[in-house]
């Protein structure tokens, strides 16, 4: 392709750019979309959102018919995992969903450009393919949106075998007879449920005292006990200090908070400890471009770094790393670049871990408001009262409303049971709209169903809850 001139240029291809891609578009501006991979989708689609909840969806099946059926009157015999059918399928709806990508982008007529972007001047990004030609691309707008890469401990080498990140993860040739997880957020324990469920004995070793850091410490007490029940061992304060192959083993060492120290030994390492800010290469310490200390690019409040035209969303900026929120991200700054008002509320934004039992939030926890010093009442409401969830077999779990202690406003809400990450769209719809705790309570709320367990605890905050 020829030296072209854009009105926006994104480079990456995630949720934050292929979505700012695709609103830029919407909105009239000629837009093309640089991507290295030969896919589109970004992690999420190919190595992140999308794989893993296939797995945890398949897995969970996989439990349920080998322990759970007979509860129900249904008998199953021998019970098998299929793996390779199992990550058949996994790739099959990464392929569907990354291919239909590339046709919003044709539909959209965004131009999809593969190669490496990186910004050599303001409005000028270069894309060297893999081949090494070059062509620039010429642009009034560029917006980065990079996404984020795994991080590992100093002094242990990700191997891609026996030492992997989430990547690895969600391919392992076989069920790991024992796969020992460092860090128990998100990630980890979302893919160590995968493979606890098809047989792996799992540990965990996380270097904080609880599990799931920045969820309501109510609710993530509530997880671990849940998880404990399901056979994964979590070993909290461990302070991992090498991870050493031999064969088809691998030693893990640890010291404890009194700094003595153990070790543990496991045939496969999911090291799952956080991400960072993918920008490597892109030129912007040349350019100019202001980053944090941990690598994010500095933006203001309309997505504009400190180089005017360059732009960031997504994991490459602050806040949390979640796809949805790069979405709502590439959409505020397209409406922006095409003149018009975009509009993000950074408190209506949800967090779900897709566990089993699922762990779901939006808006301040507990312990941000008792910092902060907001007064505050809450309502807590179990799912072992709720009909729906005794038909289900899911009376393990608990909505917990947080609203201002004056005003009634929902200030946040957390949720550990099933199906959570649907019912927390019913209070981040609240949030965004400034909903008070009598707002949601005074809602009809179909029967039977698992919204009425957050109804339930929206009356609860004022102690009137009716089946409590």
């Amino acid at each position: 392709m020829s030296d072209e001139r854009f009105d926006v240029v994104v480079i990456g291809s995630g949720p934050g750019g292929y979505v700012c891609a695709i609103r830029a578009a919407q909105l009239g501006l000629k837009t093309a979309c640089v991507e290295k991979d030969p896919t589109r989708g970004g992690t999420c689609l190919n190595v992140g959102c999308i794989p893993s909840k296939a797995l945890l969806e398949s897995s969970e099946r996989f439990a349920m018919a080998q322990h759970h059926m007979a509860e129900h009157g249904v008998s199953v015999k021998d019970v098998a995992l299929d793996l390779d059918t199992m990550m058949a399928r996994k790739d099959r709806i990464v392929s569907e969903l990354t291919s239909g990508v590339e046709m919003l982008f044709k539909k959209n007529k965004i131009a999809s450009i593969t190669g490496f972007g990186a910004i050599k001047a303001p409005g000028e990004v270069e894309v060297t393919a893999d081949d090494g030609s070059t062509q620039t691309l010429k642009t009034d707008a560029i917006v980065i949106a990079t996404g984020s890469v795994p991080v590992g401990l100093r002094g242990i080498e990700f191997d891609h075998d026996r030492i992997v990140d989430s990547t690895g993860a969600l391919s392992f040739p076989e069920v790991p007879k024992h796969l020992v997880l460092v860090g128990a957020g998100v990630i980890g324990l979302e893919l160590g449920s995968v493979w606890a469920r098809l047989g792996s004995k799992v540990t965990v070793l996380e270097y904080q005292d609880r599990i799931l850091p920045g969820v309501d410490g109510e609710i993530a007490k509530l997880a671990k006990r849940a998880f404990e029940k399901q056979g994964i061992e979590f070993v909290l304060g461990a302070r991992v200090q090498s991870a050493d192959v031999s064969g088809t083993t691998v030693d893990v060492s640890w010291n404890d908070k009194d700094d003595a120290t153990h070790s543990i030994a496991g045939d496969r390492v999911l090291m799952a400890i956080g991400r960072r800010a993918y920008t490597d290469g892109l030129g912007l310490a040349e350019l100019g471009v202001a980053t944090d200390k941990r690598g994010r690019v500095d933006v203001d409040h309309d997505y504009q770094t400190s180089v005017p035209g360059v732009f960031a969303i997504g994991d490459a900026i602050k806040g949390p790393m979640l796809a949805h929120k790069a979405e709502d991200e590439g959409i505020a700054l397209a409406e922006l670049l095409a003149g018009r008002e975009g509009h993000l509320n950074y408190d209506a934004i949800p967090g779900i871990v897709y566990t089993h039992p699922e762990v779901a939030s939006v808006g301040k926890t507990e312990e941000e408001l008792k910092e902060a010093g907001i007064p505050y009442k809450k309502g807590r409401f179990k799912y072992g009262a709720n009909g729906r969830a005794k038909a289900l077999g899911e009376s393990d779990g608990l909505v917990k409303i947080l609203a201002h202690g004056e005003t009634d406003r929902i200030l946040g809400c957390h949720i550990f049971g099933a199906r959570a990450g649907d019912l927390i769209a019913e209070i981040a719809l609240a949030v965004e709209f400034g909903a008070s705790a009598e707002d949601v309570a005074r809602s009809v709320h179909a029967h039977p169903t698992l919204a009425e367990v957050v109804r339930e605890a929206a009356l609860d905050v004022d102690r009137r809850a009716l089946h409590k």
